[in-house]
């Protein structure tokens, strides 16, 4: 069986952090979107075909020509015309029945396995604001029609972009929306029209949507708190203190002073310490370096970034390639303790958290006794002054 990921789609929402990077490579839990979803399509496909486009050489490069035992197939969408073209892309690549998946969210094998029993299938997961999203209407466990977010309650199926169709679904002409796009969801429609039975699988493990930077802190949460060991594969000095499921990857070096409350995620060739203390929801990648004095508190740190010393970082994603100057200071909270909002695509909206820090994109450098106001971003290559306090974005 084959796996079609659609990949191509530049998003907008999650700036900063994909400015300039593929949704799919991001990371949680020390591992991108598209590894953790090709992880869990081991065993139940052979090829995926990943549908390619923005900073399409960026996947190419990280992942090559196989996943594991999973040959992958790129095709290039030049042309960003909705996820239903993305889709007829693949059609010289599937030969019968297949899965499509949204390469920006994350999905369970249990729940991927139960779908491919059927030869038409959609995952769906109730969710408390159907208002949000695209609905399917069922009838027992047939899907009636699809509804994109119903101004009226008619169902609190959520469509988590996750289909089982087969190679017929490319008989079918698609129009474009009302918004010049190819819809995906138009080849359910014409399936039904045809008299099909689709079948509708809910969510019975996870599914995690990325829709938001901070999506990303609230999917490390889940999957850090299922880590079922301790793995020390680095090297701990004396005096460190290690509480609780915590992974340390090869050649890190945790110094004495140490104080790491699990469930935590360390990369590997980094260095941690002395005397700091990593907090619960941490996630630290690949080459980084947190020094003296340093607190970490739920938050996701990308691969080859230093927080050096004296510095506090809480619910926040710091990217890559970063540097976080001395005493560089993160407030997560707000003072009348209401929910943190925060600017996407130039609209304030409630982040329906009440703990959130920042979100930075990939090197940026922070001058030292940097202060950051809850739920601030700061854009791709940016940098602060010495004693800046970040009151808005800085893009």
């Amino acid at each position: 069986m084959k796996a079609v990921i659609l990949a191509a789609g530049k998003s907008t929402r999650t700036y900063p952090l994909t400015a300039n990077t593929p949704k799919p490579l991001l990371k949680v839990a020390n591992k991108s979107i598209l590894e953790h979803n090709l992880d869990q399509l081991q065993g139940i496909v052979d090829e995926a075909i990943v549908i390619v486009g923005f900073e399409k050489e960026q996947i190419i490069s990280a992942f090559g020509r196989k996943y594991g035992k999973i040959k992958l197939t790129y095709v290039i969408q030049k042309e960003q015309l909705g996820t239903g073209h993305a889709l007829m892309l693949a059609k010289d690549f599937v030969k019968d029945r297949f899965i499509v998946m949204g390469g920006d969210d994350l999905f369970s094998k249990e729940d991927i396995k139960r779908c491919v029993k059927h030869k038409y299938c959609v995952l769906a997961q109730k969710v408390p604001n159907p208002e949000s999203f695209g609905v399917f209407v069922v009838h027992g466990k047939s899907v009636n029609k699809i509804v994109e977010k119903p101004s009226k309650f008619v169902s609190n199926l959520a469509n988590t972009g996750l289909y089982v169709f087969d190679k017929s679904i490319f008989d079918f002409k698609l129009e474009k929306s009302p918004r010049g796009e190819y819809e995906l969801t138009d080849y359910i429609n014409k399936l039904i029209e045809k008299g099909e039975m689709i079948f509708c699988e809910e969510v019975k493990d996870y599914w995690l949507p990325i829709i938001y930077p901070w999506s990303l802190i609230e999917a490390n949460e889940f999957l850090l708190k299922r880590i079922k060991v301790k793995k020390i594969l680095g090297t701990v000095e004396k005096g460190v203190v290690i509480k609780g499921k915590v992974i340390i990857g090869k050649n890190t070096l945790v110094k004495s002073g140490v104080y790491i409350e699990g469930p935590a995620i360390i990369g590997a060739n980094c260095t941690i310490g002395p005397n700091c203390y990593i907090r619960p929801g941490t996630s630290i990648g690949d080459h980084c370096k947190i020094g003296q004095a340093v607190e970490i508190k739920n938050s996701i740190v990308m691969d080859h970034t230093n927080v050096p010393h004296l510095s506090y970082v809480g619910d926040s994603v710091i990217g890559s390639n970063s540097n976080l100057g001395a005493g560089t200071k993160v407030a997560n909270l707000r003072h009348d303790h209401g929910n943190v909002r925060s600017a996407v695509k130039g609209v304030l909206i409630d982040t329906g958290r009440r703990k959130l820090g920042m979100i930075i994109g990939d090197h940026v450098k922070t001058g030292i006794n940097t202060l950051v106001y809850p739920g601030r971003k700061i854009w791709p290559n940016k940098t602060t002054l010495p004693g800046e306090i970040v009151k808005e974005d800085l893009e």
